[in-house]
């Protein structure tokens, strides 16, 4: 089967864009996994697919596969790439639009200086709705937030790492560290993703404090491992830092792949995501 493909990146987060909304290409994990394939296929860290409208007042739906082949609920660049996808295909003339995914609505909104801003949506920190099974924890409380002890298997008895649990509409463990340059991401990073207290498993982040409006961020992403960015990340990333007390909104994030803008006006309001979104190449595919 030969199918048509965009390549896409937002911040160095890259993606495989597949148009449906004329027909389901009828793909399986296997096939996302090619796609996704460095060496094989087109290489990727997610495969984010077009399709339409699924009730009223929506413009489209947004499905994402990891280079895994997992679905999943929610990736901030890939949607300010799929923002940009539609307008640039022609798919709609709105600046503007509402989009459901696996977790919910999104509305990313195209920005006159080319970048496109997201309605993230309102994180969530109760643990059941990340979800994190926090039985027998003792949260450590700290301003607003708090840290929860994580106790990583296989490791020396004192390897404990203290997280925030958010739920961005997928869930992510953020933690502090001194200098994300160090920190053991490749050792510790798969350790958390798959921790028997998050039973869909997470996205590790690494948050590193330059000042109050600047921080440096690594995410170890489910089902992908580390990436050069993560939208929700960045997004669970400065909320945690907001309840702590860490940070004042809006703040930079400065990811591997380059920078993001996130505000957040506080519990109960949703999280505005800032980034660009690049169109690398267009092409056609035969798939095995």
């Amino acid at each position: 089967m030969q199918i048509r493909f965009t390549k896409m990146q937002g911040a160095g987060n890259d993606f495989v864009v597949l148009d449906e909304t004329q027909e389901r290409l009828g793909l399986t994990p296997a096939h996302y996994r090619f796609l996704a394939d460095r060496h094989f296929g087109v290489g990727a860290d997610q495969i984010l697919t077009v399709r339409p409208a699924p009730a009223p007042g929506l413009d489209f739906e947004y499905v994402i596969h990891n280079a895994d082949g997992g679905e999943v609920e929610q990736c901030g660049n890939g949607a300010r790439c799929f923002a940009r996808y539609v307008r640039d295909k022609g798919l709609t003339a709105k600046d503007r639009i509402r989009v459901q995914t696996l977790s919910g609505v999104i509305a990313p909104e195209l920005t006159p200086d080319g970048r496109v801003t997201v309605d993230m949506g309102r994180p969530q920190f109760d643990p059941a709705r990340v979800p994190f099974d926090a039985a027998g924890l003792v949260p450590v409380p700290q301003g607003l937030g708090q840290k929860w002890p994580l106790a990583l298997d296989g490791q020396a008895p004192a390897a404990t790492v203290l997280i925030a649990v958010v739920s961005m509409g997928n869930p992510h463990a953020v933690q502090l560290v001194e200098d994300v340059d160090t920190a053991p991401v490749a050792q510790t990073g798969p350790l958390i993703e798959c921790h028997t207290r998050f039973p869909q498993r997470v996205n590790a982040g690494y948050l590193q404090v330059v000042d109050r409006s600047h921080v440096r961020l690594r995410v170890y992403e489910r089902g992908a491992g580390e990436t050069l960015a993560c939208g929700t990340g960045a997004c669970a990333a400065v909320v945690a830092g907001i309840l702590r007390g860490l940070v004042a909104s809006p703040v930079r994030v400065a990811t591997r792949g380059g920078e993001l803008t996130i505000a957040w006006g506080g519990v109960g309001t949703p999280v505005m995501m800032t980034g660009p979104a690049v169109t690398v190449f267009t092409g056609e595919l035969t798939l095995p």
